[in-house]
């Protein structure tokens, strides 16, 4: 055969242009491989590096060990596991319970379309836009704080002092983490098949014993996964607490924010980079155990 013959039935097959096309294939991705090398990546290989050294640039374990040893700083610490547990568990619950009560709706009915479409709004709302609609609502000011006082000065409610410690705080994560659990969940509740419901009632089963045996056992590891989810996304918030709380270091976001811009001359990077370095390690492991659970119910996700 010709080296002509060889080309054409190369071109004729696709040998000869497969490796162009697969090479064009990772062009689309560059953009996204480049935003996470920017500002994933790098700022977590830069944490990772800048723990153990100190600002002359001497490698060192001082701030790892006396980060640990400061009640200043692991009491924060826990104040933001404990934050981020309860969000996650409370948040989840009911979460899960909008997202089983509207699987039972019609699937193209307006309310549906609506919880959808607020559900989605809802969870993105945080940071600065959510700090002041609790302001405007329990503050000083607000108009709940408001009412309140014109009926008993003794009230919960008549009093904002909550709305500025870590119940408070737990109370507006409580807000968007409602619906981001509402988001994730409610595929799952989704995909549960009638067919299993079906074999459960033929095989004489009530309902009870369908959702004991089947719904939630199938459906646990999508919770679990969620709870996780929200775990990490309360754990890692920091807008909302920084205006919601302008002055001291309840948790662990606020105490990095500190360390990185105080204003009476305790400004340290290392220290900054060494509690962020906690944090990305916590982030790790939850996500690790989330990547597992995924695995899983992929497995019964993806079947006929």
């Amino acid at each position: 055969m010709t080296q002509s013959q060889i080309a054409r039935a190369g071109s004729s097959t696709g040998a000869g242009s497969r490796f162009w096309r697969n090479k064009k294939a990772y062009v689309g991705i560059l953009p996204f491989l480049v935003l996470t090398g920017l500002f994933l990546i790098w700022p977590t290989i830069n944490v990772v590096y800048g723990a153990f050294f100190t600002e002359e640039g001497k490698f060192s374990l001082d701030y790892i060990i006396n980060t640990i040893q400061k009640e200043a700083h692991w009491i924060p610490f826990l104040n933001t596991l404990k934050i981020s547990f309860w969000t996650s568990i409370v948040g989840g619950l009911i979460g899960a319970l909008f997202a089983w009560a509207i699987s039972t709706g019609k699937p193209d009915g307006i309310g549906r379309r609506f919880v959808l479409a607020a559900g989605g709004v809802l969870a993105q709302f945080g940071g600065v836009m959510l700090a002041f609609a609790f302001f405007a609502t329990f503050g000083f000011n607000g108009f709940v704080t408001t009412f309140a006082l014109k009926f008993s000065e003794t009230s919960f409610l008549a009093s904002p002092d909550w709305l500025y410690g870590l119940f408070g705080l737990g109370v507006v994560y409580t807000f968007f983490q409602i619906p981001l659990m509402f988001i994730v969940f409610l595929p799952a509740v989704e995909n549960l098949k009638p067919q299993w419901s079906e074999a459960s009632q033929s095989l004489g089963g009530t309902s009870k014993d369908y959702w004991l045996r089947i719904g939630f056992p199938v459906l646990f590891p999508s919770f679990l996964g969620g709870i996780l989810l929200l775990f990490v996304n309360a754990f890692s918030a920091y807008a909302t607490a920084a205006a919601l709380i302008s002055q001291g270091t309840i948790i662990t976001p606020l105490d990095i924010g500190s360390a990185l811009s105080s204003e009476v001359g305790g400004a340290s990077a290392p220290l900054a980079k060494t509690l962020s370095l906690y944090m990305v390690t916590v982030v790790v492991i939850v996500m690790a155990l989330y990547s597992l659970l995924r695995k899983r119910v992929s497995k019964w996700e993806n079947t006929k």
